[in-house]
């Protein structure tokens, strides 16, 4: 099960996107067979919180923005208010599709406006390079922020 969700991710972001989705079809399959008993949210089991992480990751590198979004929005509703940075990630990943939509600027103000909201210990290791090939007023000011 995560093996396929990880696989779809893998697939996507080395732009083999017929491999992706033929990794999420299967994720998806796995998940429908999964019972119940196996669905909880523990180190020995798959949830469909996890589940649609991944998918989230998947299809927003695919720049499959509808399925996307579908997949944040339920994994958003299924993580706990104190899920600090897997929600942060699937804001991320709903800034990445909005510039994927053509909306740079409102993806890098969703993008400053998820980093600047984490907690200080939170800030180290999640970018390392921002786009250098902008010079929109957004951009210059979610790069500042990650450089912070």
């Amino acid at each position: 099960m995560l093996a396929a969700a990880v696989a779809a991710r893998a697939y996507a972001l080395n732009h083999q996107s017929e491999q992706a989705r033929a990794a999420l079809t299967a994720a998806d399959a796995l998940m429908n067979r999964l019972p119940d008993s196996e669905r909880s949210d523990t180190w020995l089991t798959y949830s469909e919180q996890k589940h649609h992480v991944h998918l989230s990751h998947a299809f927003t590198t695919l720049g499959d923005t509808r399925r996307a979004f579908e997949s944040q929005q339920r994994a958003l509703e299924l993580s706990a208010p104190t899920s600090t940075m897997t929600r942060t990630l699937l804001t991320i990943d709903g800034a990445a599709c909005a510039h994927h939509d053509g909306d740079t600027e409102q993806a890098c103000r969703r993008t400053v406006a998820a980093l600047t909201a984490l907690p200080d210990g939170y800030h180290t290791g999640l970018v390392r390079r921002p786009a250098q090939h902008h010079h929109e007023r957004a951009v210059r000011e979610l790069r500042d922020v990650v450089a912070g």
